[in-house]
């Protein structure tokens, strides 16, 4: 072997270094070409900034020793090997010259800048083939986590995690996971790689072949995956089927957390789906018989129940009275009362009411309830109660445009009609009269126990004040009063004791010729009383106009007793008898008499 053949190990074995160091052998000019040939050709320049690949000779607590195969070993931090905890000696790693030479003379080396080089081509290359890649996952971070990918820093989004909700994203830091790299953003250097990716592509053969045995009325094993306020959504192994939340128990539930967990291992039964079987509706209730074919035979009309109010509505509530049976009492079977109020006047969600069933319908499934029949019907005794012309005090509960009606107790009103409010007061409409929730004393006027009536009234309680009115306004008696208003054709005047009469246009005449005005007080006369249409009709204007033909009718009779006595003075007296008419007069008289 020539000395231009010899290489490198060679070369370094032969060589005498002692005697070199020593200066005891002559360097020989051809043989020194040839070593700086040899090491420029071998060792690797510090210099030059391309990637190398080096030889891991040693770990320490803080450094990783690598061997370049240049003048000197290099230092790399132990950190930027966290992404492979499993590193050992011997292992082959890609490196870039840092620092030729640090301060004791040691060559750094990066290992990360030297995996960012090559990565982005590792991962370009990785994105079109589909390969897939490992990765550490190092943090989260907002909406997912932040993977070590060849180096680079690539976003994992929380829905690519896995094909179920993640809850606790912190039990992937700090491992080593596969993904697929999905995105590549070049401007921006950003990578978005995922996870569920390779789960879905391993469960899609399996969500096949479940598919294509599914069958109504199967009955399967899944997990709950997710739960929402509609329903619950099962994984049956790479298909999702949902449970209604009306499948999911024969009682009425408020949410399906009260009956499933996430996580939860259970059956299930195919109720249907589409025809591309990737809408599966299970059923969870289906899985056990139906309350009411449960329910004892015995029960029957009639019989009481106990149970406890599940809804509410404006038009009744709903019982159960046993699991699954539900039962409805109508507000109007609440209460006696005749007037109808929301069933939360009676009951709240969750009261244990018990009730006596009315109608039972084991085919429908169906049943109503009462509560009023627990307690005896008012009407039953009404004739010794309330007899006609007995006197009692009620409560108003409503106004109608013809009257009221009032409560004498619980299921017994009576209606009062607006005629019979008042013996004087016009009333136009009730509410002028009194306000709902008043007391008011009321008679029993008419009874009708079939039809359940009851008429009453109020302005019976009290005298008819009209009957004291016949004399004090009686026609020709004077009163004096103020004009409250001016209707049509005529005005009013209020005499007080509830009187108000009625004064005709033509009666507002006063003795100048002018008319009464509003506001304005004057004496009038009744000219006409009417006490069954309590009606008072006055007159100022006959005040003064009868006074004149007094005066009148007065002067006429005292002229004419004054020419009588004229005559008297002037003639002679004469007997009854010498006059010819009353002496005729007589005559006829007598024959009658004979007769």
């Amino acid at each position: 072997m020539s000395e231009q053949t010899k290489t490198q190990d060679e070369f370094l074995q032969e060589f005498n270094w002692h005697n070199f160091e020593e200066g005891i052998d002559p360097v020989d000019e051809q043989n020194l070409r040839e070593f700086e040939s040899l090491v420029e050709e071998t060792f690797i320049s510090t210099d030059s900034d391309e990637v190398v690949e080096g030889t891991v000779v040693r770990i320490t607590d803080r450094d990783v020793i690598v061997d370049i195969n240049a003048k000197s070993e290099g230092v790399i931090s132990l950190n930027e090997f966290r992404y492979n905890p499993a590193l050992k000696v011997g292992d082959k790693v890609e490196v870039l010259i840092d620092v030729r030479e640090d301060k004791s003379g040691q060559l750094v080396l990066s290992h990360r800048k030297a995996r960012t080089i090559k990565a982005w081509d590792r991962v370009i290359s990785a994105n079109e083939t589909g390969e897939i890649v490992n990765g550490f996952v190092k943090c989260r971070t907002k909406g997912g986590m932040i993977v070590d990918v060849f180096g680079i820093e690539a976003f994992l989004p929380g829905s690519q995690i896995d094909v179920k909700p993640i809850r606790d994203y912190d039990q992937y830091v700090n491992k080593t996971m596969e993904f697929k790299v999905v995105k590549i953003n070049h401007e921006f250097k950003n990578v978005v790689v995922s996870h569920k990716a390779l789960i879905e592509a391993d469960i899609e053969v399996q969500k096949k072949e479940i598919i294509g045995q599914l069958e109504k009325g199967q009955v399967l094993e899944g997990v709950v995956k997710n739960i929402t306020s509609y329903g619950v959504f099962i994984d049956l192994g790479g298909v999702d089927g949902l449970i209604h939340i009306t499948d999911l128990s024969w009682s009425r539930i408020n949410h399906p957390s009260e009956v499933l967990e996430l996580d939860q291992k259970l059956n299930v039964v195919i109720l249907d789906f589409d025809d591309e079987k990737t809408r599966i509706q299970l059923g969870l209730k289906q899985l056990n018989a139906h309350p009411w074919d449960a329910l004892d035979a015995k029960l029957a009309v009639g019989d009481k129940v106990k149970g406890k109010v599940v809804v509410i509505a404006d038009y009744g509530a709903f019982i159960e009275v046993a699991e699954g049976v539900e039962g409805l009492i109508h507000v109007s079977e609440m209460s006696w009362s005749t007037h109808l109020r929301s069933a939360q006047d009676f009951v709240k969600v969750g009261d244990e009411v018990e009730a006596v069933i009315l109608t039972l319908d084991r085919e429908d499934r169906k049943m109503s309830l009462g509560i009023k029949q627990l307690s005896q019907d008012p009407w039953t005794d009404i004739t010794s109660k309330y007899p006609v012309g007995s006197r009692h005090t009620g409560i108003v509960r409503n106004f109608t445009n013809f009257g009221i009606f009032v409560e004498l107790e619980e299921g017994i009103d009576g209606l009062i009609y607006i005629s019979d409010l008042s013996w004087t007061k016009k009333i136009k409409h009730p509410s002028e009269f009194v306000n709902v929730g008043d007391k008011l004393d009321v008679l029993v006027l008419e009874l009708d126990v079939d039809g359940r009536k009851l008429s009453l009234g109020h302005k019976q309680t009290t005298a008819n004040p009209w009957d004291k009115y016949e004399d004090s306004f009686a026609v020709g008696t004077l009163h004096t009063g103020e004009i409250s208003e001016i209707v049509d054709k005529g005005a009013t005047v209020e005499f007080g004791d509830d009187i108000v009469a009625f004064i005709p246009t033509r009666h507002l005449e006063k003795e100048d010729g002018k008319k009464l005005k509003k506001g304005e007080s004057a004496e009038f006369k009744v000219i006409e009383f009417n006490k069954e249409f309590k009606r008072v009709v006055a007159s100022h204007t006959a005040t003064f106009k009868d006074e004149e033909e007094k005066n009148v009718r007065n002067n006429d009779f005292n002229n004419s007793n004054n020419s009588n006595n004229n005559s008297s003075n002037n003639s002679e007296k004469t007997t009854l008898g010498d006059l010819d008419v009353l002496a005729e007069l007589k005559e006829r008289m007598e024959k009658g008499e004979n007769k």
